[in-house]
């Protein structure tokens, strides 16, 4: 194990834990920066250690909350599994032909930064506007509600379940803010619990897909993602209780602004 990475593995822990904000946003970019891991290694790595600190989480929200819709699972995944294998072929092929994918992995990871800094931003707004959606409407009628007719709706979720495919197995970032934003807008009376629920569940195939296609492809350092879990998996319980403590109108901008920053890094590389 290698203590600074378990020192990383702890403060990204622990910013989770407060902030909610997924591991792939912070953590990806700070094993390129500080670390010199190449992206893709970077990527692979972050992809499985956010399906096995994810899988915690969902135990909690189904079995305590009752709080994830299956039924949106099945249609974002109808979209964010098949794209993510097409993602890992194509990478393969490009691979085969010794075409470098690091530039194109690099700059996907600073578009997804800044979809993210942007969702950020965006996410207090909607979560407020949902609170008071879901007030005026009756609560059995609010839960299955969504923004399109039913039709479309299924046809939206899937798009979108696609898009994220993409972006998280190229860049290991989106499944977390940018999925709980899309929700949002495509269930605007959905309770904030279940959003955060059954994004949470969606996650956890999509990012054990990706991870396993690129160890598949070498993507992967074992000793990297053991000192991660050692630092985090015991602290993000502590951030979580530390979020009550700490304004959220605080940290969501200054973390928004860094992600914000990074992201511009990456796509200006």
């Amino acid at each position: 194990m290698n203590l600074l990475y378990t020192a990383s593995g702890f403060g990204v822990g622990l910013l989770v834990g407060i902030t909610g904000v997924g591991g792939g946003s912070l953590m990806t970019p700070l094993l390129v920066f500080l670390f010199g891991f190449k992206p893709a290694v970077a990527v692979g790595t972050d992809l499985l250690y956010a399906a096995i600190t994810k899988t915690a989480g969902v135990f909690v929200h189904h079995g305590k909350h009752k709080s994830v819709d299956w039924k949106i699972v099945c249609f974002l995944s109808l979209g964010s599994l098949p794209f993510a294998g097409i993602t890992l072929y194509v990478l393969k092929n490009l691979m085969a032909v010794d075409k470098d994918i690091t530039g194109m992995i690099t700059f996907t990871l600073g578009v997804a930064l800044l979809l993210t800094s942007c969702a950020l931003l965006v996410r207090s707004i909607l979560l407020r506007n949902a609170s008071k959606q879901l007030l005026d409407d009756d609560i059995s009628d609010a839960e299955n509600a969504g923004r399109f007719s039913p039709k479309w709706e299924k046809i939206a979720t899937v798009f979108t379940g696609a898009v994220l495919g993409v972006l998280v197995t190229l860049s290991s970032v989106g499944a977390g803010a940018l999925g709980t934003v899309a929700l949002l807008f495509l269930y605007p009376r959905m309770s904030t619990l279940k959003v955060v629920g059954t994004d949470l569940a969606h996650a956890i195939p999509l990012t054990a897909v990706a991870g396993l296609g690129h160890l598949s492809l070498g993507n992967f350092d074992l000793q990297l993602l053991g000192s991660l879990l050692l630092g985090s998996v015991p602290v993000i319980w502590v951030g979580s209780h530390l979020s009550a403590k700490i304004p959220e109108h605080f940290l969501r901008p200054v973390l928004a602004t860094l992600l914000m920053v990074i992201g511009l890094k990456f796509v200006l590389v």
